[in-house]
């Protein structure tokens, strides 16, 4: 996986910045923790202010990207990470868990290094109803299905709290579901760089998907099936912050 990021990540620090409103969700699921390591950390979204942090993250393309001024970056991966035990009062992984090789591995590795841990994430079904993978890109849930890659966390950690996160009409963060109500912004080929699971099925696949796309905007069909989206300020799409407090058992 460091070896796709290193292909595709390169317009992350323009198109996934993070949002506020998801920052502060963030931000109070951490709770009291000071030291808090940030795995699978890209170029430094929704690292926490006022807390001492270290960032891990394999790619470095995604660290070269880090803002000037970023905490350290540690170039390691989720499953060996190069901390002794309870080395930080909480481990954070913003919608990175799905690429890590074998997850389970690396949230075993958040346990083992943490207190409390806090991943933001999605359910697999919120891709069946989103419109973008319904009419358009059905193939983007098969990527995610498989549980090496995304096991279920509640198999692995002691989860204390699920917290659901709407995602705001204008969200500043753009992964998969953002664009829910500016559908142009699928249009923008930088944009879809951002979005891993475009970059992994390849325009064999989303090109065709994306002119069908254009051409329904165009034409207007995209407003009649989905225009009562554009008045809604935000969408609840599955993505949910997970607290948990070690290993399940």
């Amino acid at each position: 996986m460091p070896a796709l990021y290193d292909t595709i990540g390169a317009t992350y620090g323009r198109y996934r910045r993070p949002d506020p409103r998801i920052q502060r969700a963030i931000d109070s699921a951490l709770g009291d923790a000071r030291a808090v390591v940030n795995v699978g950390a890209g170029a430094g979204s929704y690292e926490p202010a006022g807390r001492q942090v270290i960032a891990v993250e394999p790619s470095r393309t995604m660290i070269a990207q880090r803002p000037h001024g970023a905490v350290p970056a540690v170039q390691a991966v989720a499953e060996r990470l190069p901390f002794g035990e309870r080395a930080f009062d909480a481990a954070l992984a913003v919608l990175t868990t799905h690429h890590w090789p074998d997850a389970r591995a690396g949230l075993a590795e958040m346990a083992r290094v943490s207190r409390r841990q806090v991943i933001f994430t999605h359910g697999h079904a919120s891709f069946d109803d989103f419109w973008l993978v319904r009419d358009y890109v059905p193939e983007i849930p098969q990527l995610i299905r498989d549980e090496r890659f995304m096991p279920p966390i509640d198999d692995t950690l002691n989860v204390v709290e699920v917290i659901d996160i709407p995602v705001p009409w204008d969200c500043t963060d753009g992964f998969l579901c953002a664009y829910w109500r500016r559908p142009e912004m699928y249009l923008d080929p930088d944009a879809r760089e951002a979005i891993s699971g475009f970059a992994m099925l390849g325009d064999a696949i989303t090109g065709p998907a994306i002119r069908r796309l254009a051409a329904d905007i165009e034409s207007g069909d995209w407003d009649q099936r989905y225009g009562h989206l554009r008045t809604l300020e935000s969408l609840n799409l599955g993505y949910r912050l997970v607290v948990a407090s070690g290993l399940r058992g």
